[in-house]
């Protein structure tokens, strides 16, 4: 069968969380329109079969968006996706339509040129795009040494059948890595405060939402069933502990009040979600406080 794994790389805000949701068919990576939402390396699977046997398994690696980092995070994450393209069978580069190429994209093309990485381009959100942009991307795009470029709708998934067949095609002969039915990896605990966090990012304007990170302190199961959790939501700045709690504690009770409903359908139980706003000073830029998050480095 075929098999391997294909990084998903770009800019902030391409839409790569969203692509890989649409070519897995669940929801596996959370999304915002906040740049940098990806903290981690999610992995995503995509199997088909037509019997017993699996065709084929892509295990697609969502990638946080490579920046100029002004933080240790960011220096993290970058790491972060440098490493994730050495060990990666394809890259899957994705652009945006509505938006020139700039800088970022051309850095990010440069690294891939000197790795050497077999590099499929896909230019995404096109349903938001002119013909006349899109056009001009797919222009730009075939001047980098790249042969194949796609142009795709994450959210709509137009042209994603056509990308996935090329992946296939260029992935090498494998085994089958993770069994029938599974769509990701991902610790229960990371999923959980991933999905709490991007209640919160919805509802979040300017820096707030790169200030923020959700951390889950504990999570017990009743006998009767009931899930009870207990997360920290952690924010660099007094200041910015009131806007998360919101006037009479609304923006709390709205954000946790939709995660708790998400995570119910997930874990297929009622669950109790305590959720402690608390203030961390300044934790992106502290590496011991980093390793503690679980922001390791690479």
């Amino acid at each position: 069968m075929k098999s391997g794994f294909v990084a998903v790389v770009g800019r902030p805000n391409v839409g790569k969380s969203t692509l890989v949701n649409q070519m897995v068919g669940s929801k596996v990576a959370i999304t915002s329109s906040r740049p940098q939402t990806t903290r981690n390396a999610i992995r995503g699977v995509v199997t088909a079969s037509d019997g017993a046997d699996p065709d084929y398994q892509i295990v697609l690696v969502d990638t946080p968006g490579l920046h100029k980092p002004k933080t240790e995070l960011g220096t993290r994450l970058n790491s972060l996706v440098y490493g994730t393209l050495a060990d990666a069978d394809v890259v899957l580069f994705l652009i945006d339509a509505t938006m020139p190429i700039g800088p970022g994209d051309r850095l990010i093309a440069e690294r891939l040129v000197e790795s050497d990485a077999d590099v499929v381009v896909g230019v995404n959100k096109i349903d938001k795009a002119s013909r006349q942009a899109t056009m001009a991307q797919l222009i730009k795009a075939a001047d980098w040494p790249f042969k194949d470029i796609y142009p795709l709708s994450a959210i709509k998934g137009d042209g994603v059948a056509v990308l996935i067949e090329e992946l296939v095609r260029r992935l090498p002969q494998g085994p089958r890595y993770y069994p029938e039915g599974m769509t990701t990896d991902q610790p229960e605990n990371l999923v959980i405060a991933e999905i709490v966090r991007e209640k919160f990012l919805r509802r979040l304007r300017e820096e707030l939402p790169h200030s923020l990170t959700v951390r889950i302190e504990e999570m017990d199961q009743r006998e009767s069933g009931l899930i009870d959790i207990t997360a920290d939501v952690v924010v660099e700045r007094k200041s910015q502990k009131g806007i998360v709690i919101g006037k009479g504690g609304s923006l709390l009770q709205k954000a946790g009040t939709e995660a708790r409903e998400e995570l119910e359908k997930i874990l297929g139980n009622k669950v109790n979600l305590n959720l402690r706003v608390v203030v961390e000073k300044d934790w992106q830029r502290r590496p011991q406080l980093l390793d503690r998050l679980g922001f390791d480095k690479a």
